[in-house]
Formats: C-alpha cells, structure tokens, sequence
C-alpha cells in the first residue's frame, strides 16, 4: 500500500487553477466585488462600469465630488482592496 500526502481540497483547488492561470482572473473578480463594501453603498451605486486591466482598477464614477473624494483616499483604496483579496491585484486606481 502506498502513502500519499493528504492535502486541503482548497490547495488542491488552488494548484489547479494555477496551472490553468485562472487565479489571477479570479482574484479580479473578488477584487470587483468587493468594491461596494470597501467603499460603501452610497459611493457605489454612484460608480459603474468596474474593470481591471493591466494590474488597474479603471472605476467611472457620476458624480465629481465622489470623484475627488476617493482620489484623495486612493492609496488607502489600493491598500484595502488588494487586503480584500488577499494578493496585490492593482497597483492603481483610475477615476473617470
């Protein structure tokens, strides 16, 4: 009979969507979705078409004093969105 390492299903999962490079995917989702809780409700239903490309967070936001507010708490944004995930994701945030 042969030994064989037990693992987690969760590391197991995780090798395997690494290998596949899905995890960086789904580490942008996450990302995205947990945009309305780290900025509120209030900010987020003022804000629309959420992406990421090439490492940043690209928001469109309606209103401009939302806008110059999240621009002067961008670097804390960054830090509390990639915290949410658990990986740096984005390195910067873009407000249009």
């Amino acid at each position: 009979m042969r030994h064989r390492r037990i693992e987690p299903l969760s590391d197991v999962l995780n090798h395997y969507l690494q290998a596949l490079g899905l995890d960086k995917k789904i580490n942008e989702v996450r990302l995205i979705n947990s945009w309305e809780e780290t900025v509120g409700k209030i900010i987020a239903k003022s804000t629309t078409n959420i992406f990421i490309r090439n490492g940043v967070l690209e928001v469109h936001i309606r209103s401009s004093v939302i806008k110059n507010e999240l621009l002067l708490l961008k670097d804390g944004l960054i830090q509390a969105l990639n915290d949410k995930v658990g990986n740096k994701v984005i390195h910067d945030i873009v407000l249009r």
